[in-house]
């Protein structure tokens, strides 16, 4: 069986002019207006981040979708999984440069699809705004609408591209529990792969607390993608006197330091069949949210290699074709939450993922 450890990123679309933003925020609105314009709220506070290699690109361009393909291949990332984006009765955002990644052919670089189903609300995009107005809902309209929805995405499923487990396209579920009758989608869609010719599919949920894994296992997910980040902020004794000392006393973004974050991603990861770990290089949300965002502090390409090795250890004894670690995220500028090279770091981040990688695939002789 092999044994080969299966890395997937987490690819945001957001990076090109939809008439929505035009509509909401002004013309020619994308995530790096917010990454632009970002600007430090301490001393020593990482901010603007600029890209470096690839500048503020525009993904309509194929060049840049190549060059972020080949940037993460060379890493050992096995593909991207693209935030998909489907609110009802067919409507959908951003599904641009994915359509032209699709029709295209290009990059030849395997992919998947996770489910942003989610609410839109005015403050996602602006730090600014007083009110959060409701932008775009996510409804829920019924097997009628699951079955559209399915067909919608057919022909990525049998896209040479599209990655599977024994016969199953991977496809997440990011608020799993949002979903009225759960069960009632998951079973539609497993029906529907099944008459398309796939074993149906191999459905993972997104969870942020550890207690909760086992109430989306019984859903009918055949995983569940953790994020301990959350957790790591917020839940933690160190996390809430942090809240108390930057937010309440302070008026400063929360921040937890980067070494507090994988120290309890290490210790409180489930070792399961059924868990995949969710590793974050860096985070700093604040270009989106201001000084109510959220940091992970002191992050470093040096100590998310540490992790990452870290990490692989506690995986060493994990095998099969779904044995997955997800990376969050290749290109979530706002949230400082990206692999790609910025100016302080250069490949930094990529490099660490590469070098550990190496070193895995020597241990395991593949």
């Amino acid at each position: 069986m092999d044994k080969k450890t299966r890395v997937i990123a987490f690819y945001l679309p957001q990076f090109h002019p939809i008439p929505e933003n035009d509509t909401w925020w002004g013309k020619g609105f994308t995530e790096w207006t917010n990454v632009g314009k970002a600007k430090p709220l301490f001393p020593g506070h990482y901010q603007p981040r600029v890209p470096a290699d690839l500048g503020y690109y525009d993904l309509r361009m194929t060049e840049i979708r190549e060059l972020q393909a080949k940037m993460a291949f060379d890493a050992g990332i096995e593909g991207f999984c693209y935030w998909h984006y489907w609110f009802g009765d067919g409507k959908r955002i951003l599904e641009g440069p994915f359509n032209d990644v699709l029709n295209s052919g290009k990059p030849d670089y395997p992919f998947c699809l996770c489910w942003a189903n989610h609410s839109w609300f005015k403050k996602l995009w602006n730090p600014d705004e007083k009110k959060d107005t409701l932008l775009l809902e996510q409804k829920y309209l019924g097997i009628d609408d699951y079955i559209n929805h399915f067909n919608t995405i057919l022909p990525a499923l049998k896209d040479k591209r599209y990655i599977l487990v024994d016969n199953k396209p991977v496809f997440g579920l990011y608020n799993l529990r949002s979903i009225p009758n759960p069960t009632e989608f998951i079973q539609t869609w497993n029906t529907l792969a099944m008459e398309n010719g796939f074993d149906g599919f191999y459905f993972f949920s997104f969870e942020h607390k550890q207690k909760d894994i086992s109430k989306c296992l019984e859903l009918g997910v055949n995983a569940v993608v953790f994020d301990s980040m959350i957790e790591a902020l917020i839940k933690t004794t160190s996390g809430r006197l942090n809240y108390l000392v930057f937010s309440k006393l302070l008026g400063l973004p929360q921040m937890v330091g980067y070494k507090r974050y994988a120290k309890r991603l290490l210790k409180h990861l489930p070792i399961s069949k059924e868990v995949i770990p969710c590793v974050v290089p860096n985070w700093d949300h604040t270009p989106r949210s201001g000084r109510k965002g959220m940091i992970l502090s002191n992050c470093s390409p040096k100590l998310w290699e540490e992790l990452l090795r870290s990490l692989f250890v506690k995986l060493e004894d994990k095998k099969g074709n779904d044995n997955f670690v997800f990376i969050k995220s290749w290109n979530e500028w706002a949230e400082g939450n990206y692999l790609e090279p910025d100016l302080k770091y250069g490949m930094g981040y990529i490099e660490a993922l590469k070098t550990v990688l190496l070193e895995q695939a020597k241990k395991r002789n593949y």
